[in-house]
């Protein structure tokens, strides 16, 4: 297939490019600089809503996962609004684009994110689940409403609605090796929120997964089939490392030092189930919490 790809320099995306490239696909890269563009790229300014529609035409598949990084710095109000504008008005963007082609792609890929549930304790939630409250979910709410110009045009929309992607090079999982390994680490609160993840494998082979069923639109949770509280998780990744998990940090810290991000990202919990990857048939290569972080800290 020839596919373009949004936030490619990311670490789903610069992952995809690399999984799909090996296995023969033509991939384009969608970026915002055009000062060393590479062979293989196609230059836009969402900014300025500069876009030259016929490089797009003749794609099978663009998979979007642009946007601004939700765990870096307190979620001042300008902080937010950067957020929101750059998932919701660049999808939206885009979208328009795709649906004006003469030759539009037959699928297009979205990111969104679990944040869509809410903070929801113990329930198991699944594609059809009715949407969460507070900044998180009202912004995936909207972010996915931004595709509707290409599903109107009849394009397969396939929303994404990742987990916590682990990988040690980079990510959650990048941030909280130092502390553990040290024999720092500890639960966040009171350890009973469910953190539903995924490995970056996982994650990316999911991707090629919806990609190639048809079948598959609208939302589709990418988690592993099996989440963990973050007590659960605490212990695994202590257990794995041979150091001890004694320390914990406070709700009221984590809220004084981060504000609103501690709330929706640290506090809060989602028990997400991946139905719609499981019924069609996707394998997961890690759905155990244990053997995936061995698997990526090398800890057979």
């Amino acid at each position: 297939m020839k596919i373009l790809v949004s936030g490619s320099s990311g670490l789903i995306g610069s992952a995809l490019v690399d999984f799909l490239t090996a296995r023969g696909h033509t991939v384009i890269r969608l970026i915002r600089s055009s000062s060393s563009s590479p062979s293989n790229t196609i230059v836009w300014n969402p900014e300025s809503r500069e876009l030259d529609t016929r490089q797009l035409e003749g794609l099978d598949a663009v998979v979007h996962l642009a946007g601004e990084n939700l765990s870096t710095g307190r979620w001042t109000p300008e902080k937010k609004i950067r957020i929101a504008h750059s998932r919701v008005d660049y999808t939206r963007f885009l979208g328009e684009f795709l649906a004006r082609l003469q030759s539009p792609p037959t699928a297009w890929l979205c990111a969104s994110a679990i944040g869509y549930y809410g903070n929801r304790g113990d329930e198991v939630l699944r594609e059809e689940s009715a949407p969460g409250v507070g900044f998180l979910a009202d912004l995936c709410r909207q972010w996915e409403a931004a595709t509707e110009p290409a599903q109107g045009a009849g394009i397969r929309v396939a929303l994404l609605r990742f987990g916590v992607v682990l990988s040690p090079a980079g990510g959650a999982l990048a941030k909280m090796l130092p502390p553990f390994r040290w024999g720092l680490g500890g639960r966040l609160g009171d350890g009973k929120q469910y953190m539903s993840w995924i490995t970056l494998a996982d994650a990316v082979g999911a991707i090629h997964h919806v990609l190639t069923q048809p079948e598959l639109q609208g939302a589709v949770n990418v988690t592993a089939p099996h989440p963990v509280t973050n007590l659960e998780f605490t212990k695994t990744i202590g257990k794995i490392l041979s150091r001890p998990t004694l320390f914990s940090v406070p709700a009221f810290v984590l809220r004084c030092v981060m504000g609103e991000m501690a709330n929706e990202l640290l506090l809060a919990g989602a028990c997400v189930a991946p139905t719609r990857l499981i019924e069609t048939g996707y394998v997961f290569q890690y759905p155990e919490l244990e053997a995936a972080l061995r698997g990526l800290l090398g800890k057979p």
